[in-house]
Parts: structure tokens; C-alpha cells; sequence
């Protein structure tokens, strides 16, 4: 086609040209519609949108006619006729491909296409894919959040022949069926470049991935695969785990809210095989034992592996010890997430052992465990050094007054001094008394900007008894932006005194209650 012609000429005379200069592709279309020489104007037409203006028309114009083989006007002639109008239908189909756009609320990009919740009916489907073939340039095509795409997803992988440079394809709540998935598969063979596939909110195509990891082998340059809440089951993730062996490039991998139980006692080996694993989330999957340990075996060896998330999985409790325990031998490692693992005390003095070893640790989110209540001073025992502690989340922890002395006491020898998020959200058994305390010596969280205090759903509590305290705090807190204290009782008095330190004190921290 012209258009890959003209790319091809582009690139050999793109140093030769000013940096920011205007595609000779839409200065020969604008020649041929207002039939003037290309250094007279400058084009007018939707194309633009594309392309930015040159400094240097007169050398485009001489680059251009090169190109066509139009080196004076007496050889214009001699353009050939066919190159001409497949300028023109390219031209006009570009036109169709903004109008598109336009009509959804959307920007026309030539290498990024967001139709992200864009309402697409399912002739929307059916012209987007007619539109795909003049789009060889496009590297993005989100479509997540319409809900017609599901049984109709055939029509469009039909096209993707014609994306070679597809490198992001996001399908997250399309309601895709089983043939849909099935029929992505069956088209990765022709989209060898992808790097993120995002599957994620359709849990009517469990099923049907066993085709789409069968073609997997097709994808090696796949860095995310996204699954959360598709429908996965054991047997899933055991094709999936076969699938890993053609995946070397994985990066992040999103099992997460499926049902997969058990699913990892065979399939935790393939994990070897995605030496390049970042990120491995598989919170909410119903997780047993016997999957702990057989991660627990693996996962140490996974040398850059940062994030791991096993929250809400209620039923790993005791033995998250052993794994935790092994996770000190990740150098890189940054985010540990086990909200709502029903840990036990002897997890918690694991993971008091092994913080000290967790020097690049960035998150840590201990949420809905009650055994935490009356232990922070265990869980922190151990640490001597500064940490690079960004994100503490204690939420519904049945914390004490005890537990708050703790943070205080850390925070205080500069051991927290980069927290820059803290939860303590539904913490109703922390006493008044305590919440004083807190707000009185609580110091050296200089780059703290999120403090949730929150209670419980259908809790009021009076805030009264520390609401003083807190003003005085709050200067203490210079980086602070948002203060959570939703079902603290505020009166209108108390409203007016926090906007008014936000006025003398030229802040603008939102509170919340």
C-alpha cells in the first residue's frame, strides 16, 4: 500500500528533516484536494490532528515530490494514477475513523485507541471493525467496559491480522462468552508483538481459556496477563501453568478473585519458568494450604519478585509462616499484601524475624487480621534501622492503645520517617485515652499524606475528647492531605475550626467524615 510506501521513504529522510515537522502524508493529500503546491498551505484536514507543523515547508515540499517522483511541475503528470487514490481512500477512511471517535466522545490517535466505557452498540462492533485494516500503525486498543463486545468479539479479532504492531489489548467487563475468548485465541498467532493482555471482570470464559492458553506459545513477547474474576478453576491454572513455558518475558500475573484452590499444588513448579516475575496477585482465590506449600517452595526463587499479594484468602492463616519466613531471600522485594489471611501469632513473630531482611520494602498491608490486636510491639520488635516503609494499612486489626504507643515510639526515633500512607480504619476498640495520646506525641512523620482514623460502619463516637489535640498535630504533619475520619461525630463548630487552619496555615488538607 502507499501508506507503508510513504512510511518506508519517511524513515530514510526523517534525520534530514526538522524534528517536529508535519507528515508528507498529509501534505500530498491536501495538494490533491486543493490541486495548489504543496509549499503555498499548509493542510487543513482532520489528518493533522496527527501530525504537528513544520518549520521548513520548502524542504517538505522537495522530499514530498521526491517521492512520488515529481521533481517539476511539467512531471506532475506523470504521478501514477493508482498512488493517487490510494491516498485518497486512505485519506477518506481516516475521516471515517474520526468521525467515529467523535461520535463516541472519543480522540482519534493513530497509535492508541481508548474506547474504554464508550457505549458501543454492536453496530458500533461491527464499523469499528471495518475501520481496523486503516489502522496499521495502532499499538493500543482498549475496549474494556462495553458490554456489547460479548458474542460478537469474532467480528474484531477477524481484523487484528492488520495490527502488527498491537502491542496492549485491554477487554476487562465485555461480558465475553466462551467462542469470544476462544476466537482471541485462535488470533494471537497474528498479533506476536503483544505485551498486556487484561481479560479481567469476565467470569463467563473460564472455560474457553484453555484454547487461549494453548496459543499463548504465540505471545513470547507477553509481559502482563490479567485474569482477575474470570472464572478460573484448578484445572485452569494448570494450563495456564503448561502455558508458562513459551511466557519468559512475564512480568505481572493477575489471578486474583477465582476460585482456584488447590490449583497450585501441580502447577507451582511452571512458575519457574517466568524468571522475570514481578508481580504475582492471587488474592481472593479460596487458596488452601497445600497451595502455600507449594509456593513456598517456589517463590523464593523468583530473584525479582517485588509484589506478592495472598489477601483475602482466609483460609492460609498458620502456614503463611513458612512463607513468609522465605520471602526474606528476595533481594527486590517491595509489597507484601495478607489482609484477611487469619493470621496467627506465630505468623506475625515470623514476620517480625524477617522485616529486618525486607530493606526495600515498600508496602505492607496487615488489614482484617485480630491477631495483630495487643502485638505491634512484637511485629516491630525487631527493627533497629531505618525503613523505607511507604504504606502501613492496620485496618480492623482490633488495635489497642497499646498498639499506638507502638507507632508513636517508631515514628519518634525516625524509624517510619517515609510512611506516606497510614490506615488505622475500623479500629473501634482503640479508647479515647488512647487517641490523645496518639495525636499528642505522635512526630517524625514528615512525609506523611494519608491518616485514616475511620470506625466501623453504623459506629459514632464522639471526636471531642482529642479533636484539640489533633489541631495542634496537624502541624506536625506537613505533607498531610488526607485526614479519613468517617463516623467520627464532628460537630459544625469543629468543621469551621479545621477549615480555618487550612486558611492560616495555607494548607488544603480534605477531611473526611
Amino acid at each position: 500500500m502507499f501508506n507503508k510506501f510513504l512510511l518506508i521513504q519517511a524513515s530514510k529522510h526523517h534525520k534530514k528533516m526538522i524534528k517536529q515537522s508535519r507528515s508528507p502524508f498529509d501534505l500530498i493529500i491536501n495538494q490533491i484536494w486543493r490541486n495548489k503546491p504543496i509549499a503555498e498551505t499548509w493542510p487543513r484536514s482532520s489528518m493533522s490532528r496527527l501530525f504537528k507543523r513544520s518549520e521548513s515547508a520548502t524542504e517538505l515540499n522537495r522530499l514530498t515530490r521526491k517521492q512520488l517522483g515529481v521533481f517539476s511541475p511539467d512531471s506532475e503528470a506523470s504521478v501514477n494514477k493508482s498512488t493517487i487514490s490510494d491516498v485518497e481512500t486512505t485519506a477518506a477512511r481516516w475521516e471515517e475513523v474520526v468521525e467515529f471517535m467523535d461520535k463516541l466522545g472519543k480522540k482519534p490517535n493513530h497509535k492508541c485507541m481508548n474506547l474504554n466505557n464508550g457505549h458501543l452498540s454492536t453496530n458500533d462492533v461491527i464499523q469499528l471493525a471495518a475501520l481496523l485494516p486503516y489502522l496499521p500503525t495502532l499499538e493500543e486498543l482498549d475496549l474494556s467496559w462495553n458490554e456489547s463486545i460479548g458474542g460478537a468479539l469474532k467480528v474484531l479479532t477477524n481484523q487484528l491480522q492488520h495490527l502488527p504492531y498491537l502491542r496492549v489489548l485491554e477487554l476487562v467487563s465485555c461480558q465475553l462468552s466462551k467462542l469470544d475468548i476462544s476466537s482471541l485465541g485462535k488470533s494471537l498467532s497474528v498479533i506476536t508483538n503483544l505485551e498486556i493482555l487484561d481479560l479481567s471482570m469476565n467470569k463467563n470464559v473460564g472455560c474457553g481459556l484453555a484454547v487461549l492458553f494453548q496459543e499463548l506459545s504465540h505471545a513470547s513477547h507477553l509481559q502482563v496477563i490479567k485474569l482477575c474474576n474470570c472464572g478460573l478453576t484448578p484445572e485452569s491454572i494448570q494450563d495456564l501453568g503448561i502455558s508458562l513455558n513459551h511466557l519468559p518475558a512475564i512480568r505481572k500475573m493477575d489471578l486474583s478473585c477465582n476460585g482456584i484452590g488447590g490449583g497450585f499444588m501441580e502447577t507451582a513448579t511452571h512458575l519457574l519458568n517466568v524468571t522475570q516475575l514481578q508481580v504475582f496477585d492471587v488474592h481472593g482465590c479460596s487458596l488452601i494450604d497445600d497451595d502455600i506449600s507449594a509456593l513456598t517452595q517456589i517463590i523464593p526463587l523468583l530473584k525479582n519478585l517485588q509484589v506478592v499479594n495472598l489477601g483475602l484468602n482466609k483460609n492460609i492463616g498458620d502456614t503463611m509462616r513458612h512463607l513468609i519466613a522465605r520471602i526474606r531471600f528476595l533481594p527486590r522485594f517491595k509489597n507484601l499484601t495478607v489482609n484477611g489471611c487469619n493470621l496467627t501469632k506465630e505468623t506475625i513473630v515470623e514476620l517480625a524475624d524477617t522485616l529486618p531482611n525486607l530493606t526495600d520494602l515498600e508496602t505492607l498491608d496487615l488489614s482484617w487480621n485480630k491477631c495483630l490486636g495487643g502485638n505491634l510491639g512484637v511485629l516491630f520488635q525487631m527493627l533497629e534501622n531505618k525503613t523505607g516503609l511507604q504504606v502501613l494499612k492496620l485496618c480492623s486489626c482490633n488495635l489497642t492503645g497499646q498498639d499506638l504507643a507502638t507507632l508513636v515510639s517508631l515514628s519518634s526515633i525516625g524509624l517510619l520517617s517515609s510512611l506516606k500512607m497510614l490506615h488505622l480504619t475500623y479500629n473501634n476498640t482503640v479508647d479515647d485515652q488512647s487517641w490523645v495520646t496518639f495525636f499528642q506525641e505522635i512526630n517524625g512523620l514528615q512525609e506523611l499524606s494519608e491518616l485514616d482514623i475511620g470506625l466501623m460502619p453504623l459506629s459514632h463516637r464522639d471526636c471531642s475528647p482529642w479533636f484539640t489535640v489533633l489541631l495542634s498535630c496537624l502541624s506536625r504533619l506537613p505533607s498531610l492531605v488526607e485526614l479519613g475520619m468517617h463516623h467520627w461525630v464532628i460537630t459544625a463548630s469543629q468543621c469551621e475550626l479545621l477549615d480555618a487552619f487550612n486558611k492560616h496555615s495555607k494548607r488544603s488538607i480534605h477531611f473526611t467524615y
